[in-house]
């Protein structure tokens, strides 16, 4: 099939690290033609979405990974699938992107994740969605029912809705000098929402990254500790990893999630769990695949095109 990737710079990417990458090998190697599209090479013709796109080759070389040519302007309907793995910030360019996305999916297109869905199912905001696997929690820009969240439950985590590896998280224990500040910084004076959850001492054996395959878990979970004296456990913000199997309740949790996600046309998710709580719901571009490959000799990226090919053959 022709597969397209909409990602950031490729050239800049981590290459030992990189979830995508790990995507474009499985691809190439079972066949399939790649296509290279930059966010900013997305644009619409009239009423035809098109890319400025370079056919893509990729290499198991930490020193040469890819090579690309024959940069030319197509339709976007003339790909089978397109993955669309550009990281955040999810800001209005990133919306656009989707809106012109969608208009290939309308196409016939097999966008993974889903435009819509990608617009609809804010990462920290969805995990609302199911109530029954998270910890006690609010979301609100009002600065005294969170300073009262804060005195009922003394130990807390404040987190904007936007962000990405750890970024801007506070934990709040019940005699925190800071608290007015903290929620007015993060609230912009009380004008944008954010979302306050009961902390949970279980972050210290880890941060569980549950990856997601068209709603279906794969047995086993990253978990990311945090390093020393710090409350995130996000490899962004310096935690370490080890890689685990999935609990009974891990499982559970999966379970209450998974046909939501296949319902969304959320096709690759990475929920993250601390102890028994679900605490955040990545839906737009969900990394870790490098770490439990090597760890139980997986072949994610693997799973995650052929899961592709299956569904984009079902929808002919």
């Amino acid at each position: 099939m022709r597969i397209a990737v909409v990602m950031d710079p490729i050239g800049q990417i981590n290459y030992k690290k990189d979830s995508t990458l790990a995507m474009l090998w499985a691809a190439q190697e079972r066949g399939h033609q790649l296509f290279y599209i930059p966010q900013t090479s997305l644009y619409l013709d009239g009423a035809t979405p098109m890319g400025l796109a370079q056919t893509l080759t990729v290499c198991r070389d930490p020193k040469n990974w890819f090579s690309l040519c024959d940069l030319r302007a197509i339709e976007l309907q003339e790909m089978d699938i397109i993955l669309m793995r550009k990281d955040p910030p999810f800001d209005m360019n990133f919306i656009y992107t989707t809106y012109l996305l969608e208009r290939a999916e309308e196409l016939g297109v097999l966008i993974c994740n889903k435009p819509q869905s990608l617009r609809d199912c804010n990462e920290k905001f969805f995990a609302t969605a199911f109530t029954q696997c998270t910890p006690p929690l609010l979301v609100t820009s009002n600065k005294e029912l969170l300073k009262k969240f804060h005195q009922q439950h003394k130990d807390v985590i404040f987190k904007p809705l936007e962000g990405m590896g750890g970024s801007s998280i506070f934990r709040l224990k019940a005699d925190d000098p800071n608290v007015s500040v903290i929620i007015e910084t993060l609230t912009n004076m009380g004008t944008s929402p954010i979302m306050a959850q009961v902390y949970l001492t279980e972050i210290t054996k880890g941060d569980k990254r549950i990856l997601m395959v068209n709603g279906e878990h794969l047995g086993v979970a990253l978990a990311r500790i945090p390093a020393a004296n710090e409350t995130r456990g996000n490899l962004a913000a310096g935690g370490s990893y080890k890689a685990i199997e999935l609990s009974e309740r891990d499982k559970w949790i999966c379970a209450q999630v998974g046909p939501t996600l296949r319902d969304k046309g959320l096709i690759f998710v990475g929920l993250d769990v601390i102890g028994d709580y679900l605490t955040e719901v990545n839906v737009t571009s969900p990394t870790c695949i490098r770490e439990l490959d090597t760890a139980f000799n997986l072949d994610i990226g693997g799973k995650l095109i052929d899961t592709l090919v299956s569904l984009k053959e079902q929808s002919k």
